[in-house]
């Protein structure tokens, strides 16, 4: 595998960063079957030793738990890395729109501007810093007008305590109105082989406003990895054992998928997680893949994809084989 870490820019952040993020959800342990502070910080290091600059995290992931572990895993190495975490789901007051119930207390959507101002000096002690790179709606409010939280995330900006400003799980016409409202960096959405409905929906949005696409999920949870055959057994609280998407059925035909893209990462003397994240970066639109990981090896190759480069013509013959085995996927 040859190539230096491909880094590109937040949207028109001024701000660049490897095109592979560390993604942190499975860090917090909530619905992941709980974590390893440990390995988990080992997985941090791990990554920006392997050239990974941006780290995405979230307050919701584990209620803090997961800011902790990046706080705690970053202290020698934060000038080393663009930090993104996110607001908006909030425990500490229950204004905004119910969404969930975490260990019987109530989470809330909520992206009021005192919501946000409180939310950031939390995530910024967490986190164990005075500013964060990033910083993105994590959930969209039905309560709260765009213009209010805008104006306070461009606040935040002009204090010097955020940099760029991101928006997640967001709908055609919420990202217009955050790019009519402001400077809107980039989006944060699901995409992958198996999740490709954007590419019809806000890429073309976000291509034609200079925004930046964050993909999680490049792996499918662990689907696309080359790593889970049809007799894997899922336990516990994972999420992933009654996900129609991970049945028998899905884990043969993505099986059958992996067979035929062997040789492409072969060629490179990569693995199939690899081959598959590196496809992922160059889609049209695509600007970042956030991949998860658990312990240093998950992460050094995750991080490594960021340096395969892939010919147009194997892009290509990736894409056609994806088109003939993941077609009728259940879902």
């Amino acid at each position: 595998m040859t190539g230096d870490m491909l880094t590109r820019e937040i949207g028109n952040s001024g701000i660049q960063a490897s095109v592979i993020g560390l993604g942190t959800w499975a860090i917090g342990g909530w619905m992941w079957g709980g974590t390893d502070e440990a390995k988990s910080i080992a997985a941090i290091q791990a990554s920006v030793d392997a050239g990974v600059t941006l780290i995405d995290t979230a307050p919701a992931y584990g209620q803090g738990v997961a800011e902790d572990i990046v706080g705690k895993a970053l202290q020698e190495r934060r000038d080393k890395v663009v930090l993104a975490t996110k607001c908006g789901l909030v425990w500490h007051t229950q204004k905004g729109n119910h969404f969930f119930d975490f260990d019987g207390a109530p989470v809330h959507r909520y992206l009021g501007k005192d919501a946000i101002i409180y939310e950031v000096e939390q995530s910024l002690k967490r986190l164990r810093t005075d500013y964060i790179d990033h910083y993105i709606t994590h959930w969209q409010d039905p309560t709260t007008p765009i213009d209010e939280t805008m104006e306070a995330l461009e606040a935040l900006k002009s204090q010097g305590k955020i940099r760029s400003i991101g928006a997640s799980n967001t709908s055609v016409e919420e990202t217009q109105a955050y790019i009519a409202a402001g400077q809107l960096d980039a989006i944060q959405e699901e995409y992958s082989m198996v999740k490709r409905d954007i590419e019809g929906t806000l890429l073309p949005v976000c291509r034609d406003n200079g925004v930046s696409v964050l993909s999680y999920s490049s792996l499918a949870l662990g689907l696309l990895s080359g790593k889970i055959g049809p007799d894997r057994v899922f336990e516990g609280d994972d999420q992933r054992k009654d996900n129609p998407r991970f049945s028998m059925a899905n884990r043969q035909k993505v099986a059958d998928l992996m067979q035929a893209i062997t040789p492409i990462a072969q060629a490179h003397g990569a693995t199939l997680a690899q081959t598959v994240i590196a496809w992922t970066v160059q889609q049209p639109g695509i600007t970042f893949s956030l991949c998860g990981a658990r312990d240093a090896s998950q992460a050094t190759e995750n991080a490594k994809a960021g340096m395969l480069r892939l010919s147009a013509d194997q892009i290509a013959e990736i894409e056609a084989q994806a088109r003939a085995h993941l077609s009728d996927l259940d879902s």
